[in-house]
């Protein structure tokens, strides 16, 4: 619609448009402006990413004629957004040499003229529609303007989710590439969009990120790969904790290399077009044909395939855009190919009829460990599949019409379905010996099944008898290859009856298994059903319930492939972090199954193998399992030429088929390590970073992707792609759920860096494939979820809560030593140091929650909280001729802090970072400064330490006080009191820093004095405590400091009486995290709020009676 109304006020048609165009031109010009302000109004600098687009290059050209000819300053003011961001645009350099200097209309010195239509004689009636078109014109620039006054209205004020975290925005115009301007000053208070604007441009514009960039020492590389064509929390915290450790390897001097990359995403991708294809041209694939439909798939991956890689520069993933790759690129492909053939060659790879799992509703294979292990269901209990009724899983009792008991078998069935079409029978081996060598009638068909004996019945389970259907079940299957039976299908790919006798041909599965039961009945062969707990395999694509086949598939062999895995952890040279991961993989591996890799897809790898077919008659044709007749191929000629030489023939005789099907995207993800180097040819890139040191991937695709990789590595490569895995947790929702675009739960991103309100996260998923259904329950989510929607958070705090996804987190202790501001000068300068000691071993041993609290609690508890405050009087009294050292002391702090902290949260150490004096030679970015080491902070003083801990430990206490009695305003006085004269001395020595963080009036040392009277008590350790006077506000009285105290009593009463009735609720045990549990026991127990929280409030209680003393007649001398 808008590009209508552009089109109508193109450059490119400056001659006047038809009069009955201009309104309705015009219409659809504003509406598309709407659409665009409304995008550019959250301050973005360009319409994609942070630099100029093929989008930006579009849109500038289209309004290219509107903003020169139509669009005056009256008519561009509702739109400020886009008329920034279309000056900004035709000012870069690119523009202007193609467009010179573009004017706006009605503004510069040469004001452009809108086009003009020639006067001309005009009748009645031409006169009489033109009015009525400047009436309607007119309603509806009354319309607009109304419209646009409700916009001000609504954005004067703005959401809570947009007020809350809305700070300043860096406006200096600063073009993509280009440093950004640190000589201004810092906003007032903390603005994400502020501090992360234009770094990563920057970053990337000069290579900080190749690891050709200051190359010292071996490689230290980390691998990074993720699936799919979209990005949401899962993924981020692989990008997050990915990014950490290069970073923090780089800065180490390292080689860093991450290597980004895609994959295609064959199901999910082609079931999202599909949906899309159905939704908006009423198509399916089949309609549209194979080619139209890849062209379809290639359009989307344009358009939607460049957003995770905005999502990843956002997140500041430091990585080597310049070797970016996608799984279908033709480099990929052809290192696909190779190794399909490769492995086909070997015998690795071989072609099979064998039962997978199969989805009627996609008509493709599933790989095993694809399918989700859901808990046995009862009739009750079980799932819905589309149009099935509610019995998945009864078992069918059925008997034949006999004479007598002896000609009589009872076979039992979980499908019913199959009945239409049956195998031979099987009793138990130990069977009555009269069954031996029979024959039984069909009910249904009428056919003469053999009775078969073998030890796959049960005799205790069910009947004691089972039928076979070797086609559809693996059990049965397996019977069939020992019994020499036959595999005849009986569902179709499609989920239809196929080989079975009318009225069930052609009917969808759990329909036709309805219709055999009526007619089981009317015949009265129904012996009845009981319920049988099973597992029923549910597609996690479709959802629909997965069905076994026996189909021609291709499979690699994977029994030593897997062992050779398995070695290799033993012996240490791959290594599983955590640890506990190894049992599962050594229990894989011990039991692995071959791996089918075909897929009935359209999108993806096609197969490079050829049906052959010999234009002889001395060669008679082949079947579709029988191998012989497969050969593989890097070309067309190549598999002519095999294929000639396997069958003793001339080429011109061989005529090849090749397979329709696409591999597993698991196939072609499992080559990334190497075949994003450009295997399989020797390249320097190839020789230098292969193999990695370390992959870093969520524990939920062990065996999909990592365990792939090494099994294709070795294969391939004859070595390990990596010495080292890291297996993150899983990023769930609030309700425990696994983030899934198919539930509408995924939180991108990006809108928590940014800010989205709530309409903008129910228009995301309107603009989803969700069914209506699940699109209701996911608005409903969102609603109670984010009543507010999400306020901006920025980068850098979305990474922190990402790291810190797990528990135990050492305290980094402060080092402060001596008398007021100098001592603490002097001491703060080893923290980095020591901050380092504790980084080092926790992000060596992937403990991130460990080293972000440790950085997080120098930062705040310790620099912040503590130094700063002790030398603020200090740095107060500095004057140009006596400068102190307390000033280089504290840039010696800052630069090894923004170091330390520069791997954790990048954005906000650069940009205070480049605003430290530095002395030449620099880094130029402190992604690339080194990492601090101990050995450069190593000075250090006992005693200082010793009375720094000292002079806290009372700082503690006081604070605690002042915050029990309400006197966070006020500034009390405080005695202390000390048994030891040496500890009172140093106490004396440091009342300045006692004063200034203790937020204290004065401090005394009490010797062998008493307190006065009135005073709370507090003991700070064993050499100090601490007294704190109360009497310090007009209003407060004995009476009233009781009626506080009692109130906190109570308070805290039902606080403990709302915990124990919500512990001893039903469902708590189940429903309640356990950690949550946990928590709430130690609340409850001793040292909790059921202990210590009460009992201290009565401690204050009583001791505050025996403080008043000479006030005892208050309480009526008790």
């Amino acid at each position: 619609g808008g590009t209508a109304g552009i089109g109508v006020f193109g450059e490119g048609s400056l001659t006047p448009p038809a009069p009955q165009a201009r309104p309705h031109g015009l219409q659809e010009l504003l509406r598309a402006l709407g659409a665009l302000e409304s995008h550019l109004s959250s301050g973005r600098s360009f319409l994609v990413g942070d630099g100029v687009t093929l989008a930006d290059v579009t849109v500038v050209c289209a309004l290219l004629g509107p903003f020169t000819q139509v669009l005056d300053p009256p008519s561009r003011a509702p739109f400020p957004g886009v008329s920034r961001w279309f000056r900004c645009c035709v000012r870069l350099p690119q523009f202007r040499a193609e467009l010179g200097d573009v004017r706006l209309c009605g503004g510069g010195d040469t004001p452009g003229t809108p086009p003009q239509e020639t006067p001309g004689t005009k009748s009645a009636a031409q006169l009489k529609k033109e009015a009525k078109k400047r009436e309607k014109m007119e309603k509806f620039q009354q319309k607009q303007e109304k419209n646009r006054q409700l916009q001000a209205q609504a954005k004067a004020k703005p959401s809570k989710a947009r007020r809350e975290l809305q700070g300043l925005r860096y406006e200096t115009p600063t073009p993509p590439g280009c440093k950004k301007d640190v000589g201004g000053p810092l906003p007032e208070s903390y603005s994400p969009g502020y501090v992360e604007a234009a770094w990563y441009s920057w970053w990337e514009q000069e290579g900080f990120f190749r690891p050709e960039w200051g190359v010292s020492g071996g490689p230290g590389g980390v691998w990074g790969v993720w699936g799919g064509l979209g990005g949401f929390w899962g993924l981020g915290l692989f990008w997050v904790l990915g990014d950490t450790l290069t970073r923090w390897h780089r800065m180490r001097g390292l080689t860093a290399f991450w290597a980004p990359g895609c994959d295609h995403a064959g199901i999910a991708t082609q079931v999202v077009v599909e949906r899309r294809l159905l939704r908006s041209r009423g198509l399916t694939r089949h309609q549209l044909g194979r080619d139209a439909f890849l062209r379809e798939v290639w359009r989307w991956k344009d358009e939607k395939g460049d957003r995770i890689y905005q999502q990843l520069r956002r997140l500041g993933a430091s990585m080597d855009w310049g070797r970016a790759c996608f799984t279908m690129d033709p480099k990929m492909s052809r290192a696909v190919t190779e190794a399909f053939v490769r492995l086909h060659e070997q015998g690795l790879i071989y072609r099979s009829r064998r039962i997978v799992h199969w989805s009627c509703a996609l008509r493709s294979a599933i790989s095993d460990i694809e399918v989700p292990k859901t808990p046995k269901i009862t009739p009750k209990t079980a799932p819905k599949p589309p149009k099935a009724p509610p019995e998945i899983s009864p078992e069918t009792l059925l008997r034949n019409p006999p004479k007598s008991p002896q000609n009589r078998i009872h076979l039992g069935s979980h499908l019913g379905y199959t009945w239409a079409h049956l195998s031979p029978m099987a009793p138990p081996p130990l069977s009555p010996q009269h069954l031996r060598g029979r024959s039984v009638r069909h009910p249904i068909t009428g056919r003469v099944l053999p009775v078969l004996h073998d030890a796959l019945v049960d005799p205790q389970f069910g009947t004691g008898a089972v039928k076979i259907t070797p086609a559809h079940d693996a059990a049965d299957f397996e019977v069939g290859q020992r019994h020499g039976l036959g595999v005849a299908a009986v569902i179709g790919e499609d989920g239809t009856m196929v080989n079975v006798p009318a009225p069930f041909l052609g009917m969808p599965r759990f329909q036709a298994r309805q219709a055999l039961l009526e007619t089981l009945k009317e015949r009265g062969l129904f012996r009845g059903v009981t319920e049988n707990p099973m597992v029923v395999p549910i597609c996690s694509r479709s959802k629909d319930v997965l069905e076994p086949r026996a189909v021609p598939q291709w499979f690699v062999r994977c029994q030593g492939l897997a062992g050779a895995e398995a070695a290799a952890v033993r012996r240490g040279d791959l290594r599983l972090h955590p640890p506990g991961h190894a049992r599962t993989w050594f229990t894989w591996m011990d039991n692995i199954r071959d791996w089918c890799i075909s897929r009935q897809l359209w999108w993806g790898h096609r197969i490079p193998a050829y049906f052959v077919t010999i234009d002889d008659p001395q060669v008679p044709p082949g079947q579709d399992e029988d191998e012989r007749f497969w050969v593989s191929g890097r070309s067309p000629d190549e598999a002519r030429a095999k294929a000639a030489a396997a069958f003793g023939v001339s080429p011109e005789l061989v005529r090849l088929r090749q397979d329709e099907d696409v591999l597993d995207t698991w196939f072609s993800s499992g080559l990334f390590p190497f075949s994003i180097f450009g295997w399989p040819d020797q390249t320097p890139d190839l020789e230098r970073f292969y193999p990695g040191s370390l992959l870093e991937t969520g524990h939920d695709i062990l065996f999909f992707w990592v365990a792939r990789m090494v099994m294709l590595g070795l294969a391939l490569t004859g070595k390990l792609p990596f010495r080292e895995v890291y297996l993150h947790a899983i990023v769930r929702d609030a309700h425990g759920r696994k983030m899934s675009k198919s539930l509408g739960n995924v939180i991108d991103p990006l809108d928590v860096i940014t800010g989205v309100t709530l309409q903008e996260l129910h228009q995301q998923l309107e603009s989803s494939n969700l069914d209506p259904a699940e699109l209701e329950r996911a608005r409903e989510g969102q609603k109670r979820d984010f009543p507010e929607g999400i306020p901006e958070c920025g980068t850098d705090a979305l990474r922190r809560p990402l790291r810190l996804h797990g528990s135990g987190v050492p305290n980094v202790p402060l080092v402060s030593p001596g008398a007021p501001g100098v001592l603490a000068a002097k001491a703060c300068a080893p923290q980095p140091g020591r901050l380092q000691g504790l980084l080092a071993p926790a992000l060596g041993g992937f403990d991130f929650p460990a080293a972000t609290t440790a950085v997080h609690g120098f930062w705040v508890y310790e620099f912040c909280d503590v130094y700063l405050e002790c030398v603020k009087p200090v740095l107060a009294r500095a004057t140009p001729a006596q400068p102190g050292g307390e000033g280089a002391t504290l840039l010696l702090c800052l630069d090894g802090g923004l170091r330390l902290l520069a791997p954790f949260m990048p954005f906000l150490a650069e940009e205070l970072w480049q605003r430290l004096p530095r002395a030449p030679p620099a880094a130029p970015s402190v992604s690339l400064a080194p990492f601090p080491e101990p050995e450069q902070f190593c000075w250090q003083d006992e005693e200082a330490e010793a009375t720094m801990e000292f002079v806290l430990s009372i700082v503690r206490a006081l604070r605690s006080l002042r915050a029990a009695h309400g006197l966070t305003r006020q500034r009390p006085p405080c005695f202390l009191q000390t048994p030891d004269p040496s500890w009172g001395s140093r106490a004396r020595r440091c009342r300045g820093l006692l004063r200034a963080l203790g937020g204290v009036g004065s401090v005394q040392l009490l010797g062998g004095r008493e307190p006065p009277q009135g005073c709370a008590v507090a003991v700070a350790s064993e050499r100090c405590t601490v007294h704190l006077l109360l009497q310090v506000r007009a209003s407060w009285t004995p009476p009233r400091e009781l009626a506080r105290l009692g109130g906190r009593r109570r308070e805290l009463g039902r606080a403990l009486e709302r915990l124990r009735e919500r512990r001893a609720g039903p469902g708590y045990a189940q429903k309640v995290p356990p950690q949550v549990q946990e928590n709430d026991e130690a609340k409850v127990g001793k040292g909790g709020l059921g202990d210590f929280g009460i009992l201290g409030v009565f401690w204050d209680f009583w001791e505050f009676l025996g403080f008043l003393g000479g006030f005892g007649g208050i309480f009526g001398g008790s």
